[in-house]
């Protein structure tokens, strides 16, 4: 007994330690986003003027814009190719369909700066003009992944027999995809799009090295955080972990709710 809770204990410490330490650094960030201080080194009290001049900010503003469409229109195509790509594995004999998955998994396991060079030589070779929308070809090509295998597990768990009933019952091929199987893996497509949004909301080195002038909210507060971090970008910060907490916290909450 003295062991299991000398042992509990010891799991508990290691927990809670390693929890400050992940979040302690987070916490300082967002009372300092309310400091009235421009200085780190003291608090003179509470204020929300950081925030006001964040959205009066137009390079903000402008970033923010861009962070959105592309976040937008890369989860749009990445979810249907994802999707329609999940359907067609399923489909396909098992030797064919272990080659495309492992295939799959190369963008997810792949490190960011590999994934970044790697496009951007590729955009370099074919002359194609950097930009915003070089940088959501590139935010498709990462969040496709997470639509992938996000519906897989969904597919594998419906009854194979229910598409075959669609075709008997009258139902033409594309009327069964949409009236019997996408119903079915309709969590999995929602959990998907929202990961694939998070990714994309948060992604700094791949959309560092496939645009140009086009910024995200990731590359401004990496552009001021080397000329000297302002309490704007405090705020901003805190705007965005904020954001992208909600989004896993959605995921994780529609996760629980499928698997009980």
């Amino acid at each position: 007994m003295v062991r299991t809770h000398r042992a509990k204990a010891l799991k508990g410490a290691y927990l809670a330690l390693v929890l400050a330490f992940l979040y302690i650094p987070i916490v300082i960030m967002i009372a300092l986003s309310f400091n009235k201080s421009v200085s780190r080194a003291e608090w003179t009290g509470f204020t929300l003027d950081w925030y006001a001049k964040l959205f009066q900010s137009k390079q903000i503003m402008a970033a923010l814009r861009v962070t959105l469409e592309v976040a937008v229109l890369a989860t749009a195509v990445s979810t249907v190719i994802g999707t329609l790509g999940a359907i067609g594995m399923h489909a396909m004999n098992t030797g064919m369909a272990n080659v495309l998955v492992n295939m799959s998994y190369l963008p997810m396991t792949t490190p960011d700066i590999v994934t970044g060079v790697s496009l951007m030589l590729m955009f370099v070779f074919t002359k194609v003009p950097m930009g915003k929308w070089t940088m959501l070809m590139a935010h498709i090509a990462f969040d496709t992944p997470y639509v992938l295998f996000s519906v897989m597990p969904k597919l594998r768990q419906m009854n194979p027999n229910l598409y075959e009933a669609a075709l008997d019952l009258g139902c033409s091929p594309l009327q069964a995809l949409y009236k019997v199987i996408l119903p079915e893996i309709s969590p999995g497509i929602v959990t998907g799009a929202l990961l694939a949004f998070t990714m994309s909301l948060d992604d700094f080195v791949i959309s560092y090295f496939t645009s140009n002038t086009d910024q995200n909210l990731a590359m401004i507060v990496y552009s001021a955080a080397r000329r000297g971090v302002e309490p704007t970008m405090y705020a901003l910060s805190t705007l965005m972990f904020v954001a992208i907490m909600a989004l896993l916290l959605a995921v994780n909450r529609r996760s629980g709710l499928e698997n009980m």
